[in-house]
């Protein structure tokens, strides 16, 4: 395909892992955003998103000219073929999702359009918001597309440059198709579907996987009532190929920048035509309770109470790979602890600075001196290398709970400590899961 002139508004995680990587399959891409100083930082060179590769796309990008960052989309989009709006949609009132800034950027910009120019949603909106915008710009001359982004945060440039499917929707199939055309260099199916159907995939694949979480956590729970082993449970479903072995790890609640967001906003969606989507609501409901229990866990640890117990917490971003902290189950479990009056001291290889109600220290050892239990937030792999026994020197209590199911047991009980997982008996520390 012929290099398209396309701007992307908005550098947040969709915007800027879309307009580098469209640059990096030879498109000329320009990058808009309302913040002059983050601008000026991209334009440099400086990527503040921990991404694996996109520092490097950028840099690939800018030296070869294909990628350019500017304040302010009305001038940008003047001789635009597609106009990405990358924006954020985050939960409303009362659990829809916010399109005021979607809107705002269709106010801005609808007059401008060139002809014949696609506008695109990436990001995430409700069924329905392709007409909306259509209806908004007022022309028949500018098809408006919807192409959801399936993006996970710590592998978003794999994602994008290796998809499992391109999704590109209008109810002017012809722009569609177009717009997946952009897309040419990869090796991916691509789905052309009408608009409502491409917008609701997103929300049907996000929603599919919090329900899968939430199971598995529900299922883990059983698995401690009943004396069961989560990690063999999971390993016999895994091999089942319907089933598979993706989101069957149990933790402290699912959370993050889409699936909270996302699964209110689908339930929203269902009340508008009169659909009680209970088993979404259920996974909602079950959600809030596994990180209840994991609060729970966690007060058993140091004799029943909180209040005034010292607690080193490994872990605050909602996933490892990342420094984000949008929706992180690890804050909504601290956050807990710290409203029954514990003490934390927290560690995280990606997050620095000050968080309210905790001690964020730059050493995973700082968070043991003194702690009456250690617990894992966050996935990271550099905390099943630590060294565990000088952790215990340093503890004033014995144990670990470890609610990511991360580290191995044999090595915290061989350190003269007490392991405490998610699902899995504390016998589990002489169980070896292939």
């Amino acid at each position: 395909m012929t290099p398209a002139r396309i701007v992307v508004v908005g550098t947040g995680y969709v915007g800027l892992t879309t307009g580098a990587c469209l640059a990096s399959l030879g498109h000329n891409v320009t990058c808009v955003d309302v913040d002059r100083a983050k601008v000026s930082r991209l334009s440099a060179g400086r990527v503040d998103i921990l991404e694996p590769g996109l520092a490097d796309l950028v840099h690939r990008g800018l030296a070869t000219g294909r990628l350019r960052f500017v304040v302010g989309a009305r001038d940008a989009v003047r001789d635009a073929q597609a106009v990405f709006l990358c924006v954020p949609t985050p939960m409303g009132a009362g659990g829809s999702a916010d399109l005021r800034a979607v809107e705002v950027v269709t106010a801005e910009i609808g007059d401008v359009l060139p002809a014949g120019c696609a506008l695109v949603t990436k990001s995430t909106v409700p069924v329905g918001t392709s007409k909306r915008i259509q209806a908004m710009v007022g022309r028949t001359d500018v098809p408006v597309v919807s192409n959801p982004e399936f993006l996970r945060e710590g592998t978003a440039v794999a994602d994008f440059l290796g998809p499992d499917r391109i999704v590109v929707g209008s109810d002017d199939l012809a722009a569609a198709r177009w717009v997946g055309e952009l897309y040419a260099e990869l090796d991916a199916p691509v789905v052309v579907a009408d608009a409502a159907s491409a917008e609701l995939v997103k929300y049907a694949a996000n929603c599919y996987l919090a329900l899968k979480l939430s199971y598995v956590n529900s299922i883990a729970e059983l698995c401690e009532r009943l004396g069961a082993d989560i990690a063999l449970v999971t390993e016999g479903m895994g091999y089942d190929r319907r089933i598979g072995r993706t989101f069957l790890k149990p933790g402290p609640g699912w959370g993050g920048s889409c699936l909270p967001k996302d699964t209110s906003a689908l339930v929203k969606v269902a009340e508008s035509v009169n659909y009680d989507f209970t088993m979404l609501t259920s996974a909602i409901n079950e959600n809030i309770a596994q990180r209840d229990r994991i609060v729970a866990k966690i007060a058993g640890a140091v004799g029943g109470t909180l209040a005034g117990a010292r607690i080193g917490v490994l872990g605050l971003a909602f996933k490892a790979g990342t420094n984000d902290l949008r929706d992180s189950p690890a804050l909504a479990v601290s956050s807990v602890l710290c409203a029954l009056g514990a003490e934390l001291i927290a560690y995280d290889p990606a997050v620095d600075g000050e968080i309210a109600g905790m001690t964020v220290v730059d050493d995973a050892y700082q968070v043991a001196k003194d702690a009456d239990a250690v617990v894992v937030l966050t996935e990271w792999a550099e905390f099943k290398h630590l060294d565990w026994a000088a952790m215990a020197e340093l503890m004033d209590g014995i144990d670990v709970v470890d609610t990511r199911n991360l580290l191995d047991p044999r090595v915290i009980v061989d350190a003269g400590l007490s392991w405490q997982g998610v699902g899995r008996p504390r016998a589990a520390a002489r169980i070896k899961v292939s």
